[in-house]
C-alpha cells in the first residue's frame, strides 16, 4: 500500500510541474496595440527630411530617385508623380503631437512628390508679426520660391485664430491683394489665395481641423466656402466630413492626442487618406 501511496505521489508531482511550466497564451492589451500602430506608424514614414531655420519643416523640394514599378516591371504611375506641393500652417501641419512629422511626409511618401513644408506651431492666419501665416507665406514661401513650379497649395485653417478670437471680417469684391485686410481672418485668407495665384498660378485649398468644441471655428469653417465662390479654392472639409465625425471612442483615442492634434497613427491612417483623394483630383 505504501508503494501505491508512493507511486501516486510522484504522478501528482510529474502532473503538476508540467502544467507549471506550460506557457500561458499571450494577451495584447491595448497599450501593446498602441504601441504596435505607432511603431508601424513610425516605421512608415521617410526619416531624411532636412530641416531649416527653426520651426520650418521642409525647406526645398525633394524628389524620389528610386523609380518604383509594377509586377510588370513598367514604371508605376502616382496622379501625384513629380509634382510640387506647399503646405503652410501652424502645429497640425507641422505635427507637434507627432515629432514634427504629419500627414505632409505621408503626402510625400505615398504620393511620390515634392513637398515644401512652411508649419510654426501656435501661429494664427492673422497677421500679427513675423510668424504670422501672412509673414512666413511672404518671407519663407513667396520670396524663397517664387520661381519655383508649385502646384498645389495647401494651408491650414488655423484653429490658433479661434482661441485667440481673432476677428473674422468678411469676404470683400475686391481682388486685389492691396485690398486685403489681413489683421482679420478672411482678409488673411483671401490675400494669401491672390498672392498664390499671382505668383504660380496654382491650384490653392484649404483644410480644416476635425470637429471640436468651437463656435468661431465652425464660423470660420462656413466661411470658407464663402471664399470658394470667389476664388474656387478646394477644401479639405475635416469639421464636416461624415465618416470623420463616424470615428469609434477607442479609435479616436489612437488617432488624437488632443481635441485638435493628431498623433503620428491618427495622420496615416484618418488623415492622410482624405489628403490624397483630395489632391488627385487635380490633373
Amino acid at each position: 500500500m505504501k508503494k501505491i501511496m508512493v507511486l501516486l505521489t510522484v504522478l501528482l508531482l510529474i502532473v503538476w510541474f508540467a502544467v507549471s511550466c506550460g506557457s500561458e497564451p499571450a494577451v495584447t492589451t491595448e497599450a501593446q496595440k498602441n504601441t504596435t500602430d505607432i511603431t508601424a506608424a513610425k516605421e512608415t514614414v521617410m526619416t531624411t527630411e532636412t530641416t531649416t531655420a527653426v520651426t520650418t519643416a521642409t525647406a526645398a523640394p525633394e524628389t524620389t530617385t528610386a523609380p518604383v514599378t509594377t509586377e510588370d516591371n513598367t514604371p508605376k504611375v502616382y496622379p501625384l508623380d513629380g509634382k510640387t506641393v506647399m503646405f503652410l500652417g501652424s502645429s497640425v501641419t507641422y505635427g507637434s503631437a507627432s515629432g514634427g512629422k504629419s500627414f505632409v511626409e505621408f503626402i510625400k511618401l505615398q504620393g511620390n512628390c515634392n513637398v515644401i513644408k512652411e508649419a510654426v506651431s501656435g501661429t494664427t492666419l492673422v497677421d500679427n508679426g513675423d510668424s504670422s501665416y501672412v509673414k512666413r507665406f511672404e518671407n519663407n514661401l513667396v520670396a524663397k520660391y517664387k520661381d519655383t513650379k508649385v502646384d498645389h497649395l495647401i494651408v491650414q485653417l488655423s484653429t490658433n485664430d479661434a482661441t485667440q478670437k481673432k476677428p473674422l471680417g468678411k469676404v470683400i469684391k475686391s481682388t486685389s491683394k492691396t485690398a486685403m485686410n489681413t489683421a482679420s481672418i478672411l482678409g488673411a485668407i483671401e490675400y494669401i489665395v491672390a498672392v498664390a495665384k499671382e505668383t504660380w498660378g496654382c491650384e490653392v485649398s484649404f483644410y480644416t481641423g476635425t470637429k471640436y468644441e468651437s463656435a468661431l471655428y465652425e464660423k470660420m469653417v462656413e466661411a470658407l466656402y464663402e471664399v470658394q465662390k470667389k476664388w474656387g479654392i478646394g477644401i479639405i472639409d475635416l469639421w464636416n466630413d461624415e465618416e470623420m465625425n463616424a470615428v469609434s471612442e477607442a479609435d479616436y483615442k489612437r488617432y488624437m492626442s488632443d481635441s485638435i492634434h493628431p498623433t503620428l497613427l491618427g495622420y496615416r491612417v484618418w488623415w492622410t487618406p482624405k489628403f490624397i483623394a483630395h489632391l488627385e483630383q487635380y490633373k
